[in-house]
């Protein structure tokens, strides 16, 4: 599909067409280290978790009430959680078409471009009216803006998160690891305190009317930050350089799925255990507490905000683990732990209200510690030659395997069999983690080939 001729093409472009964005233009280059590659990293991460907890909790709290009215509570936040999905479907996608950008523009201006459409699409769903002014159009064009964040967040790929893990201290590769991840709790606590803000400042018929949109807006602010503090490095002359010695340059997609397949799909079900929480403690308490209990919603994220906090640290411990027993091990500890874990959901959240908030607080402790280390997961099982593709596209097939249907499947489930079944599905996400480990012994550390 891509020749190899295209990807030296793209090399080329990535070395020349930054001319005028360079850092140095005494032509004196000095090693990138990793502390700045871990810098880019996270605020890369952190804006593009922001833009997509932002959609997750306006899926439960904005959406059914804004775009699905027409509809039963239950119906239209089931309704939300469909087009909340649309994104995880479009993600290989614009990995494809953002592909063709990057070798035949370079990987500068796909980087931009990608961030541009993911700023843009989120920033555009502030703008939508709703359903009561244009009918089933607000649906389909929410669905459409949607997309379109999948396809941008899908290219947006930069290669930072392999570099870093490539450059990482040999001792210190699970901590180096861990360090992209921290993106996620980070950007779900800003997401959720502009939400609590907003949520407790106004009057809820404001809320629903205008007050929702200002997250929209503040995503898009923070994208032009991250767009700028990641071609920092992707623009320099030195960051080319490392990717070139690394070989973080995209491989022939026909060649990578011929002889990579078995690689990306055992890397995709690897991380299952933490990707199927990720959304179960995240978006779910918020339609459980609206829907099934009385809980106030305010109270909801402020846990869920103390739940973030827990998850950094536990992420932190996981870097400690990984360096000390091995990124594998690391692995099955935590599934483990969200199997054990998954047993206990029916009686937290059917218990009393400490019961619902130890959920969130617990659930957030283990999706840390299990999910410091899928990245790293997803990028070891891979030579240098496939790292960056492959890396790229098994991501985008875990996404969509583990987390992408998690929050419709969960609210499915409750609201059919109770969360007994919730438990049991999460489970079921442990069990092919544990299986994946067992069946491909790679997911040691292997950072260094």
């Amino acid at each position: 599909m891509t020749s190899t001729t295209q990807d030296t093409h793209s090399t080329s472009k990535d070395q020349g067409q930054m001319g005028t964005g360079r850092l140095h233009d005494s032509g004196e280059h000095h090693p990138v280290a990793p502390g700045e590659i871990a810098i880019g990293v996270v605020i890369g991460r952190l804006s593009e978790f922001f833009d997509f907890f932002v959609f997750g909790i306006a899926s439960v709290l904005v959406f059914p009430a804004v775009f699905f009215p027409h509809l039963a509570p239950l119906q239209a936040t089931l309704q939300s959680f469909v087009i909340f999905a649309l994104a995880f479907v479009a993600r290989p996608i614009g990995t494809l078409i953002f592909r063709f950008i990057h070798d035949f523009y370079g990987r500068g201006t796909k980087l931009t471009s990608a961030l541009f459409m993911l700023g843009t699409a989120t920033a555009g769903i502030a703008f939508l009216p709703g359903y009561n002014a244009i009918g089933e159009s607000a649906i389909v064009l929410l669905a459409l803006f949607r997309f379109a964040q999948g396809l941008a967040l899908g290219g947006a790929a930069d290669g930072l998160p392999s570099l870093l893990a490539l450059n990482a201290p040999q001792k210190r590769r699970g901590w180096y690891a861990m360090i992209p991840q921290l993106g996620a709790p980070l950007g779900f606590a800003l997401a959720a305190s502009l939400f609590a803000f907003v949520y407790t400042s106004i009057s809820p018929a404001d809320f629903t009317d205008w007050g929702w949109r200002y997250p929209f807006y503040v995503a898009f602010a923070i994208n032009v930050v991250a767009l700028f503090a990641r071609l920092r490095l992707v623009a320099t002359p030195e960051f080319t350089e490392l990717l070139k010695k690394r070989e973080l340059l995209p491989a022939p997609l026909g060649e990578l799925f011929r002889t990579q397949s078995a690689n990306m799909f055992l890397g995709a079900i690897a991380p299952l255990a933490s990707y199927a929480l990720f959304h179960l403690v995240t978006v779910f308490p918020l339609c459980w507490a609206l829907l099934f209990s009385d809980l106030p919603i305010k109270n909801i994220l402020i846990v869920q905000i103390i739940g973030s906090g827990a998850a950094v640290l536990t992420m932190m411990a996981s870097g400690i683990v990984a360096d000390h027993l091995g990124r594998r091990l690391t692995l099955a500890i935590g599934a483990v732990l969200i199997a054990i874990y998954s047993g206990s959901i029916p009686v937290l959240l059917t218990g009393s209200t400490g019961g619902a908030y130890a959920f969130i607080i617990i659930g957030f402790a283990l999706l840390g510690f299990a999910h410091a280390q899928a990245s790293g997961a997803v990028n070891s099982a891979f030579g240098t030659r496939y790292r960056y593709s492959g890396a790229v596209y098994t991501s985008n097939l875990a996404w969509l395997f583990g987390a992408g249907f998690a929050p419709l499947i969960a609210l499915s489930l409750t609201a059919k069999f109770g969360v007994a079944l919730v438990g049991l599905y999460l489970a079921s996400g442990a069990v092919a983690t544990l299986v994946a480990l067992g069946i491909n012994r790679s997911l040691e550390m292997r950072d260094g080939d």
